[in-house]
């Protein structure tokens, strides 16, 4: 067994927890870098994947232009007391983040200052004002309710504070994929990988496995018969486990999700999926056969309020051994599944 274990993982932890939710934020701008702009705002466009609103201000060069800044999705920045009532058309703003990777007028949006002299905090520390709105004080805690322990794995689950990643090098634009136990074939796939023409995670596209599980947003087990329906809010997505007498996977067609069949090992939850043909093990560039078996397992805690999900992912075409990666969720009575509606 090959687990994955990222030194980069306790400066992630500092991070809001919806900061991967869709493309890699760590490849498209560099976080090392702080730049600011101060302009007019032009346009606002409050959706999903991710919010973006345009500004009218001078670019390196001095030249007035409209620049793009970027942020989190509605159903994160939502959730952290965000409205679209916040930011309007014709406000001139402040705005600090991270530049573009490839020079463009674009911006990852930190640290916000409104026209009232409030500013709102993505990540990090205030900038501008003591007036502030801060992410990560309004993220998910850290532990769980464990009010409800006879719910077992059957509730909504949320990402916590603290809870990790499954897949590191979505963060972190230096990963290390020695960390891997990548074949010739699957290094060379990583390679030769160019992120900005094949992000698997852009715009509207729905993940596959086992990308879709890296998703930050809240997630619902849910019994249906001889199925259980995992419902994903990112992408308004939903997983079939078939439980008790499943078909034959192999005489199931392939698809991005791929055919997963259940069982309960006590208040655990396990699932083998096969048949996958996403092709992507993660976003940045890892390749994923259609000869991959996924082995994930649901483990809630004895009251309920945390539950551990591992992940075992073996493919003889991209790992010479199986790798094991995972995170932990949290119960918050008060949080449930809302609708996606992604915009492109």
């Amino acid at each position: 067994m090959y687990r994955i274990v990222s030194t980069s993982l306790a400066a992630l932890a500092l991070l809001p927890p919806l900061a991967a939710a869709h493309h890699s934020v760590a490849v498209w701008f560099d976080s090392s870098q702080r730049q600011e702009i101060e302009g007019v705002v032009t346009e606002v466009r409050w959706q999903n994947p991710h919010v973006r609103f345009f500004m009218r201000a001078p670019n390196a060069e001095g030249e007035e232009t409209i620049w793009e800044v970027e942020t989190f999705s509605v159903s994160g920045i939502s959730r952290w007391g965000i409205g679209p009532e916040l930011i309007n058309v014709g406000d001139r703003v402040l705005v600090s983040g991270a530049p573009s990777r490839r020079g463009l007028d674009n911006i990852f949006v930190r640290n916000l200052l409104l026209p009232s002299g409030r500013e709102l905090v993505f990540g990090g520390e205030p900038r501008f004002s003591d007036d502030a709105l801060r992410a990560g004080e309004a993220n998910p805690a850290r532990e769980g309710d464990g009010s409800r322990p006879e719910l077992g794995v059957f509730r909504v689950w949320t990402s916590g504070q603290g809870g990790g990643q499954v897949f590191p090098e979505t963060f972190d634009a230096d990963f290390d994929f020695s960390y891997y136990p990548l074949t010739e074939a699957a290094r060379a796939a990583v390679e030769a990988f160019d992120y900005f023409e094949h992000d698997p995670t852009n715009d509207c596209r729905p993940k596959g496995m086992p990308i879709i599980m890296e998703q930050p947003y809240p997630m619902e087990f849910v019994e249906e018969g001889s199925t259980i329906v995992l419902r994903i809010e990112e992408y308004d997505l939903v997983r079939t486990i078939h439980m008790g007498d499943a078909p034959d996977p192999e005489t199931q067609p392939p698809t991005p999700l791929g055919f997963s069949v259940g069982r309960m090992d006590g208040r655990d939850l396990v699932v083998t999926t096969t048949r996958i043909s996403s092709g992507t093990f993660d976003s940045v560039g890892v390749p994923l056969s259609i000869d991959a078996r996924l082995e994930e397992r649901f483990a809630p805690s004895d009251d309920g309020s945390t539950l551990q999900y591992t992940l075992i992912v073996e493919d003889p075409v991209n790992f010479t051994a199986p790798v094991e990666t995972g995170k932990r969720f949290i119960y918050q009575p008060e949080i449930a599944v809302e609708p996606f509606n992604c915009v492109e």
